[in-house]
């Protein structure tokens, strides 16, 4: 553990969408809402009894689609383009393999968010328009400025792809598939029983969402890993970090700890009880050595995210002493949650102080 190194750290610059991705995102989600207004006016005329949400063939499935769909192809195409622009341009020295890797994950989980984000946005509008009948030209609107604005953020999103950036994508990703998975569970009181069970629902919607999250997600702190290893070699190379095996250590612990995430989702409770416990224990294992082996394998980090981390190591303590069966004050979803929040919580914690390691400010 040290104080703030003060030297500074070469290509410390956030990348930021440049005038030309700007434009292009422009013109990409107006061809995207010329292709949703075409969509809507299809979903208007051969379905025209639609319900804005709540039923399994409602707008709010057709348009979560749609936009999963401009997603995939938007993401696609620019995160492929954008490692030529400034601040990306490390990303064409890694290895084909572990390229397409990333690609793909960063593709699956805007699609997976495109869908889930707009699937809850219309769920919500459903409950305030209780009723309302969808005619073929509000289909049409909407579809075209679903699709549009889609279009425009996951372009923009992948077009300067940063750690902090990522982690924040990671945390919407996982809080809106969840809160998601949780209003549209077929049993409203599955928190008695335990925070997985929302992913036992056999052919179910939520058990879908919930499930894909965690799969997706894992995907996504995989490719995080890649990220985290660039931003610590150039720390590490500028003589902010004094360990030279942490820029290898760490980024590894994130890998694993991304294959038990992925594999909590694969494993559901009902399908195999024992791979998903041990995935999640996995998990959580991955999360304790990044805590406790931080001093050693992140030493030259600001001494605040060394304070930060011990208190999230408490926090991990407290709430198992206050499980075990002896005192018993949280239920078994309770700790599920908490634990979740702990580890995403310090994801993004760290996250922003490798960011800011190093600076003079």
């Amino acid at each position: 553990m040290s104080t703030l190194n003060t030297s500074p750290v070469p290509d410390s610059e956030t990348p930021t969408p440049g005038r030309r991705a700007e434009s292009e995102a422009v013109y990409a989600a107006l061809s995207a809402g010329v292709l949703g207004a075409l969509y809507g006016l299809l979903v208007g005329l051969f379905a025209p009894d639609l319900q804005l949400a709540g039923e399994a063939d409602s707008f709010a499935v057709w348009a979560a689609c749609g936009a999963a769909v401009v997603a995939a192809a938007a993401s696609t195409m620019e995160y492929w383009r954008s490692r030529d622009r400034p601040g990306q341009e490390w990303r064409q020295s890694l290895p084909s393999w572990k390229y397409i890797v990333n690609t793909i994950s960063v593709v699956i989980v805007h699609t997976a968010l495109a869908f889930v984000a707009v699937y809850a946005l219309y769920r919500v509008l459903a409950m305030g328009f209780i009723g309302l009948p969808l005619i073929t030209f509000w289909a049409v609107v909407l579809m075209a400025v679903t699709l549009g604005l889609t279009t425009w953020i996951v372009y923009l999103s992948v077009s300067a792809m940063t750690t902090q950036r990522m982690s924040s994508l990671l945390l919407a990703f996982i809080a809106i598939g969840t809160l998601t998975a949780m209003v549209t569970t077929p049993d409203p009181r599955w928190w008695t029983i335990h925070f997985s069970h929302l992913g036992t629902f056999e052919d179910d919607l939520s058990s879908w969402v919930f499930n894909g999250t965690l799969i997706a997600a894992g995907l996504l702190v995989t490719t995080f890993a890649v990220y985290i290893a660039n931003d610590m070699r150039a720390l590490a190379e500028a003589g902010v970090l004094e360990n030279p095996r942490g820029p290898r250590i760490v980024p590894v612990l994130f890998v694993v700890m991304g294959i038990m995430l992925a594999c909590v989702g694969i494993f559901p409770v009902d399908v195999n009880l024992a791979l998903h416990n041990l995935s999640a224990s996995g998990m959580a294992a991955m999360f304790l050595v990044l805590l406790i082996g931080g001093p050693n394998f992140l030493r030259g980090m600001p001494r605040t995210y060394f304070v930060a981390s011990w208190g999230f190591l408490g926090a991990m303590v407290v709430s198992v002493v206050l499980f075990i069966p002896a005192i018993g004050y949280f239920s078994l979803t309770a700790f599920e949650i908490i634990v979740f929040a702990l580890i995403f919580g310090w994801i993004a914690v760290f996250i922003r102080f490798l960011g800011v390691a190093g600076r003079r400010d």
